[in-house]
């Protein structure tokens, strides 16, 4: 079966949550994220004969997300800063549904922060690859880049997590703290 624009007015609906995290994990702003969402859906609507029948509906409305993310940094005069600040209150406020444990709903929070600190271009591979589950194409088709860009940032960005966490995760032995002054 294929997907056609006509076919977008009634997908859009169950596509929204995972539009609205990724908008709020690239705006770090609640009211920025639905106002995201909100323009990328319109857009979307206005060029539903531009979703081509091979493209995945769901890749496209990210690729729209993204774009319009960007433009916005833009009009704001923000481009030169490397990421958008992130707020501990908005990472307490997404938590992980499938989470089994609270253990492991820690564990996802201190991911979460862990991207957050990270570069934006490195943080939106991760959010795309690690998080949404695209494939590195289907990223770099999102993100307008090469496959080859979306690979090493985030090889890059998982060595830095990693990093993060490793320094978390161990408890503090003086011998250990000697090492880092």
């Amino acid at each position: 079966m294929s997907i056609t624009g006509a076919d977008l007015p009634a997908l859009l609906p169950g596509m929204l949550p995972r539009l609205w995290a990724f908008a709020l994990r690239l705006s770090g702003d609640r009211h920025d994220a639905e106002d995201l969402v909100q323009l990328a859906c319109v857009r979307a609507l206005e060029r539903t004969h531009q979703l081509r029948p091979d493209t995945a509906p769901l890749s496209w409305m990210f690729a729209i997300v993204h774009t319009t993310w960007i433009n916005e940094v833009r009009s704001r005069n923000v481009r030169s800063r490397s990421r958008s600040e992130w707020n501990d209150s908005v990472i307490e406020s997404v938590t992980d549904p499938a989470a089994p444990t609270p253990e492991t709903d820690l564990m996802h929070q201190q991911i979460l922060t862990a991207v957050s600190s990270l570069p934006e271009g490195q943080r939106e591979v991760m959010l795309l690859v690690a998080v949404e589950r695209f494939s590195y194409k289907e990223a770099a088709d999102i993100l307008e880049v090469p496959i080859g860009t979306v690979m090493s940032r985030l090889s890059r960005a998982r060595q830095t997590i990693g990093t993060l966490l490793n320094d978390t995760s161990k408890p503090s032995t003086p011998g250990r703290d000697l090492l880092r002054t």
